[in-house]
């Protein structure tokens, strides 16, 4: 229920306000260096308290690696092992906000399902296991990862596609440049390729929070530089094992690749990729509405996907729920720290799970 992948394989464990959380893997690439500043930066992407628009916890989110690695010097470290392990100390708990007497579960939370199927032991402050900062860990292994792609010439980037109904410039689906993908570099701690947006975004975040409420968002995720045929059919589809890994980060609530549900609006003639030859003399399609995947495999198109993320459902206005120890109606009023917007620090784990999803399809036989 915790692990991933067929060649590179990882598991996650740990809870939100536990001394730390960890990940271990097997199949990352041997002899490999990647370089940890480089990483540390990544991570610090998707780390609380960084900016305005996030919660107000602090954590460094430092790996520290006990096992599988060994260091080369001060910034560059070497996978010299089958068996990683890292952790990051939770430094910054507060679980005074989740002490009580009773057990209200908050609505949109895990607590009620959680509780109701691990009982009463089940340790849910600050989200326990299901809290979105279990996708830390998975930044670990999915920021190696991209460094790794990198040195095969292949790149990936995401960006905020939404936030409520603001939308931001979407990827050309058939044209993907590395052009947007230095815009979006330049952008790093609000990444959309509109600034205009961008701006309109931030007041709609700005808005939900005042009102302490919060809004929920759409990401958009590339990727350039793939081979042709990579995946496999059925239940091994690129579609299949991306979807599989975007959906364990907390709050996914859809997810559609190329032009997704439009295309059910459309007619054959309108949807189907016409192939052409390209001035390099390769074969493309003219547009990629299939979003640079046929019959679960690539197609040497851009790779493009996006998913909804819900609102954070930790609001500060009054919600109606159940004193599940008494089980008489209650009022709560939910405490603590908590992003008005999951969208924005969720953009580096999207690229960190595709790269992983990547690096285990690469491997296949």
């Amino acid at each position: 229920m915790t692990e991933y992948g067929k060649n590179l394989k990882i598991s996650i464990y740990g809870g939100s306000h536990g001394d730390h959380i960890g990940i271990h893997a097997q199949g990352l690439p041997l002899g490999f260096s990647f370089d940890l500043p480089e990483l540390i930066a990544f991570m610090s992407r998707r780390a609380p308290g960084q900016n305005e628009f996030s919660t107000k916890r602090k954590e460094p989110d430092i790996p520290e690696f006990l096992s599988g690695v060994k260091k080369i010097s001060d910034s560059k470290f070497e996978i010299t092992d089958e068996e990683f392990h890292a952790i990051i100390k939770n430094t910054s708990q507060r679980s005074s906000d989740y002490a009580s007497e009773t057990f209200i579960p908050r609505p949109s939370h895990a607590d009620f399902t959680a509780r109701e199927k691990y009982g009463k032991s089940v340790d849910l402050r600050g989200g326990g296991h299901y809290s979105g900062r279990l996708t830390a860990p998975m930044c670990i292994v999915g920021g190696i990862c991209l460094q790794y792609l990198r040195s095969l010439g292949i790149e990936i980037k995401a960006h905020i596609y939404s936030i409520g109904n603001v939308k931001d410039t979407p990827f050309d689906l058939a044209n993907v440049s590395l052009k947007e993908f230095d815009i979006l570099d330049q952008r790093k701690t609000f990444p959309v390729l509109s600034e205009n947006a961008g701006e309109l975004m931030k007041e709609k975040i700005n808005e939900a929070r005042s009102d302490g409420d919060s809004v929920g968002g759409v990401i958009e995720c590339a990727a350039l530089g793939l081979p042709i045929g990579l995946g496999e059919l059925i239940f091994d589809g690129v579609e299949n094992r991306i979807s599989a890994i975007i959906f364990g980060i907390p709050a996914i609530k859809g997810i559609e690749f190329g032009n997704g549900f439009e295309t059910a609006r459309l007619l054959g003639s309108e949807n189907n990729d016409p192939f052409e030859i390209s001035q390099d003399g390769k074969i493309r399609t003219s547009t990629n509405n299939c979003g640079g995947i046929l019959g679960g495999m690539t197609n040497g198109m851009p790779l493009v996907f996006r998913a909804a993320i819900k609102p954070t459902p930790s609001i500060f206005k009054p919600q109606r729920s159940v004193d599940m120890n008494s089980m008489t109606p209650a009022e709560l009023i939910i405490k603590g720290r908590h992003d008005p917007c999951i969208a924005l620090r969720a953009v580096p784990v999207f690229e960190a799970a595709t790269a992983i999803a990547i690096c285990d399809m690469l491997a296949d036989k």
